[in-house]
């Protein structure tokens, strides 16, 4: 899953984003509220961490700009403001959620695992596909009962094509949500990538999860059971 942090202070930023990171999280910051603003509307953030003080834009303006845009993307303000009514405000531009600066790293994992858990649509960790088990608490996927080992890069792009599991998911696409917006892009990793999870979640190459359409892009095929 993708995350993007909008925090001014060099030593926090860093620090979360290196938290994240370790956590299997793909992330984009920014201490900037234009470029925050630009970062969440311009590439697919499944959730977005935003501090109210910022330089360039208000966080408060960046989450009514996109609110009124449409975007549904969860939002977490992170602020040193204690005082109920600024909580209020800030819900009420339509953040989900709240935490107040300092925190503990732990808390701040606990709020965004439960900020992802809601925006999937129930409050269940675990989707189960038949002998397939993915488990967003945990970022596990089992095969009958046996863990898979999968890279956090791996378990990112199965996620994404399990949450997008009505539709075709372009390369492009997946190049968006999976790469940085700074990093460059190679199609024949994306590729590569595909076959190697293919060969992991289907050893037996009865259960067919992921089709690919030619010129369209990709498909996770399992119904929830």
């Amino acid at each position: 899953m993708r995350i993007l942090i909008i925090e001014d202070e060099a030593a926090l930023r860093q620090q979360v984003v290196e938290r994240l990171g370790r956590e299997g999280y793909t992330v984009d910051a920014s201490s900037d509220g234009q470029e925050g603003l630009y970062l969440a509307s311009e590439y697919p953030q499944d959730l977005a961490v935003v501090d109210l003080g910022l330089p360039g834009m208000p966080g408060l303006e960046i989450i009514r700009t996109l609110r009124t845009k449409g975007h549904t993307l969860p939002i977490l303000i992170l602020t040193a403001r204690g005082k109920w009514e600024e909580k209020v405000t800030g819900l009420e531009a339509g953040a989900d959620d709240y935490l107040v600066k300092p925190f503990h790293m732990e808390e701040l994992l606990a709020r965004i695992k439960a900020l992802l858990r809601r925006a999937g649509g129930n409050g269940q960790e675990a989707l189960r596909f038949g002998p397939l088990t993915l488990d967003s608490g945990s970022q596990q996927v089992s095969l009958n009962g046996s863990v898979l080992e999968l890279t956090a890069f791996e378990y990112r792009l199965l996620d994404y094509l399990v949450r997008h599991r009505d539709k075709v998911v372009s390369k492009s696409e997946l190049g968006d949500y999976l790469y940085p917006h700074d990093d460059e892009r190679d199609s024949n990793v994306l590729e590569v990538l595909i076959g190697r999870l293919r060969r992991k979640l289907d050893p037996a190459g009865r259960l067919k999860p992921i089709e690919t359409l030619r010129g369209r892009g990709y498909r996770f095929t399992l119904t929830p059971a």
